[in-house]
């Protein structure tokens, strides 16, 4: 008999809702009351048409295999008082970049986006991945500045972004829920993405994002 993950952690929040609450709450990085799967939908969630956008499905071969770095996911991650921070994954080495925004609005996100992206080197960044939210509105504008492609997931799917997703849940321990983000200064932010960078990883061999970014551009630089 085999088990998928998925019926593991349904198992875990059915019990939880019994005398073991708090005790498995305890233990679950999310702190999630209720678990929802890959193929549930979000009852009331909406999303903006993107004008132009770029569906993941059209995305190269070496963007879904992971065989060469420059390819990035991102995401809002967000806090209490309508507070964001934006998240960005490199795919192939699981390296974290966190961006201070000022609000949610498109022209926020971007005009932050850009800034961080331009102090990369040249190749590093070469596509984006980002789900359908609104704030990613003018991404004609974003690739216009750093010529950089982004490509959009399917509707309420964010597990396309796997490696965001994953990223997002560790920095629920430096962020917990309910924590205003718009009290953590830049400094801050790339303090906490130095530590992300350098812990060793299982699914990169235990070595750290980091080492794993410049052996892979030293490789193909």
């Amino acid at each position: 008999m085999q088990l998928s993950h998925e019926t593991i952690y349904r198992s875990l929040f059915v019990q939880a809702r019994g005398v073991l609450k708090k005790e498995l709450l305890a233990r679950l990085r999310s702190r999630r009351v209720m678990r929802r799967g890959k193929m549930a939908t979000a009852a009331g969630q909406t999303r903006g048409q993107i004008i132009g956008a770029v569906s993941m499905r059209e995305r190269p071969a070496e963007i879904e295999d992971r065989a060469v770095p420059g390819h990035w996911e991102g995401d809002l991650l967000s806090g209490a008082r309508n507070s964001h921070i934006a998240t960005l994954v490199e795919r192939r080495s699981r390296f974290v970049m966190l961006v201070r925004v000022a609000g949610k609005d498109s022209e926020s996100v971007v005009d932050a986006l850009v800034r961080r992206v331009r102090r990369l080197s040249e190749g590093l960044m070469a596509s984006l991945t980002w789900d359908r939210g609104t704030e990613r509105a003018y991404h004609r504008r974003f690739t216009l500045a750093t010529d950089v492609a982004v490509h959009s997931c399917d509707p309420q799917s964010p597990w396309q972004r796997g490696s965001n997703e994953n990223t997002n849940g560790l920095l629920r321990q430096y962020s917990p829920r309910g924590m205003d983000l718009s009290s953590l200064t830049q400094d801050h932010l790339d303090d906490v993405a130095l530590s992300l960078n350098t812990r060793p990883r299982k699914t990169l061999g235990y070595r750290t994002p980091a080492d794993t970014l410049n052996g892979a551009v030293a490789l193909t630089g």
